[in-house]
């Protein structure tokens, strides 16, 4: 479910039936009596039927669980269910008193419960809503969402070739759209192209860039780019006032607008990074479809936004050949 959701082939809205809670804890209580049968040591057909239907019942509830959580919310529940299976085979290797195992089921269970803190820190979620909840956040005021109207403009990769070489000052902003592409690579040839022709470019990260934390970054380390000019949101975002060009390639929650100025939508008081406020934003995107959230993103039409369209890696290596062929 987890992966139908965050690879587009289900969607990504939470699923919200009436009587959510009621099947929640009524799937545990029998997932609960079944343990408890086995528990008892019966005879070897009601304890086959007992393991069966803890089986069933548990299985139905993980996947009712995560269907009713949204698509913004995925990252977090695969670090839950990572977390999951570090405790379950921590209980097996008390069971086979297996040490080794153990010890592993534990560092998998810690490791994935820190990552899911950081995760939620940097999406201002609850981790007990997400949960329990599907979307929610600390900030949501619980009213309706703004709707955005507006034509989105789009550009050429030749306009923006222009657009970079005339610009002093270039804010990279990647996303998931990026790691799916794999376009790193002609990215950074653009990158060195740019920096050898005296504009300073930089990467802005955001916590939750791609699906996990620090996904962008080991993304671009294994292309080469520079660690230097690789920034957190925390250090970059009171820059883009004065920047030229904000690139934002394959990211869309991250870089949404609504999060700061509506307290009604699902990702309200999420931190974003905000490229709007830069003298021109220029978003590489494959459609103008809503990100994992399900959230339109207001920045697709600003008046400083135009939208460059196309496979992501791809446009990197039109748009590096295109820099090249300026300079």
């Amino acid at each position: 479910m987890a992966y139908g959701k965050l690879d587009g082939k289900l969607s990504s809205t939470a699923m919200q039936h009436p009587q959510r809670d009621r099947i929640n804890m009524g799937l545990g209580a029998l997932t609960l009596g079944a343990g408890g049968v086995i528990m008892g040591a019966p005879e070897l057909g009601t304890g086959v039927a007992a393991l069966g239907g803890a089986l069933t019942t548990s299985g139905l509830l993980g996947l009712h669980m995560t269907a009713s959580i949204g698509g913004a919310d995925m990252p977090v529940v695969i670090t839950v269910l990572n977390s999951y299976s570090g405790w379950a085979l921590c209980a097996e290797g008390f069971m086979l008193d297996m040490p080794l195992m153990t010890t592993v089921g534990a560092l998998i269970g810690c490791s994935g419960a820190a990552l899911t803190k950081i995760m939620c820190d940097a999406m201002n979620r609850d981790i007990v809503s997400v949960l329990l909840g599907g979307y929610g956040t600390k900030s949501s005021a619980g009213g309706k969402a703004m709707k955005y109207e507006g034509v989105a403009t789009t550009t050429t990769v030749d306009e923006v070739c222009k657009l970079l070489i005339e610009s002093q000052s270039i804010i990279i902003v990647p996303g998931y759209g990026l790691a799916v592409a794999k376009g790193q690579y002609p990215l950074k040839d653009m990158v060195e192209t740019l920096t050898r022709a005296g504009k300073k470019v930089r990467f802005g990260i955001h916590p939750v860039a791609g699906r996990m934390p620090g996904q962008l970054n080991v993304l671009l380390a294994e292309a080469g780019v520079p660690y230097d000019i690789v920034e957190e949101l925390e250090e970059i975002n009171g820059d883009f006032d004065e920047t030229d060009v904000a690139l934002v390639i394959g990211a869309n929650d991250t870089v949404n607008s609504a999060a700061e100025d509506d307290p009604n939508s699902d990702i309200a008081g999420m931190p974003v990074l905000r490229v709007w406020k830069a003298k021109n934003v220029i978003v590489m995107k494959r459609s103008l479809a809503a990100g994992y959230a399900g959230v339109d993103n207001p920045v697709f039409f600003k008046d400083n936004t135009d939208m460059l369209l196309g496979d992501a890696k791809e446009t990197c290596e039109k748009l590096a050949a295109g820099v090249k062929a300026l300079v």
